[in-house]
């Protein structure tokens, strides 16, 4: 099956564009940028479909804010007949520094409300990840102020780097498979 579900988490609304939460938002956009999608408002989602190598990429980015991402992975799934071995979802992660990727076949959501609601919606921790780092570097007591915000200028050409190397991870991840690309991106530590 060439078929991929290819999920990126964030929240509606131009108060959370481009913030470090909607980093998912953010790769899914620009992975069907790069290979020609346009994305249009579908049921849950904003929705693109893209052809790559003989493989057809559902992207989507869940309308329905990031508690209730499940919603949307469970409706595009079913639609579109993707085994969830061929989901893909992206996420930012504050437990990896900016300077990281991490891909994994499965594992727990880490305390991240959007992969809480797939993992209660799917009823499984088993589906593939691709978790963005966005660092800590915040005071005590301010977490969400720190995910909610944007990216501070010194950090941009790093993000934009990572959104590069992510592209990359998707593109990876349908040609030569998940254990080969985790080899290839979870232990760089990327650098300007």
């Amino acid at each position: 099956m060439n078929k991929f579900l290819i999920v990126g988490l964030g929240n509606v609304g131009p108060e959370y564009a481009h913030t470090r939460h909607n980093i998912g938002f953010d790769v899914v956009m620009a992975f069907a940028s790069k290979h020609g999608g346009k994305f249009d408002t579908a049921r849950l989602a904003y929705h693109a479909e893209v052809k790559w190598k003989g493989r057809t990429f559902v992207c989507i980015c869940p309308t329905t804010f990031m508690n209730r991402s499940g919603q949307a992975v469970r409706y595009w799934m079913d639609k579109e007949k993707i085994a969830i071995e061929n989901i893909l979802v992206v996420v930012d992660d504050l437990a990896l520094p900016l300077t990281k990727l991490r891909l994994r076949p499965g594992g727990s959501d880490a305390g991240h409300n959007g992969l809480r609601d797939i993992q209660a919606v799917l009823a499984t921790t088993e589906y593939p990840k691709l978790r963005f780092g966005i660092g800590a570097d915040f005071p005590k007591g301010r977490q969400v102020d720190f995910v909610l915000g944007k990216w501070q200028p010194p950090e941009e050409p790093m993000v934009k780097l990572k959104i590069e190397k992510s592209i990359e991870v998707i593109e990876n991840f349908s040609t030569i498979g998940i254990a080969a690309t985790m080899n290839a991106i979870n232990k760089q530590e990327f650098s300007l």
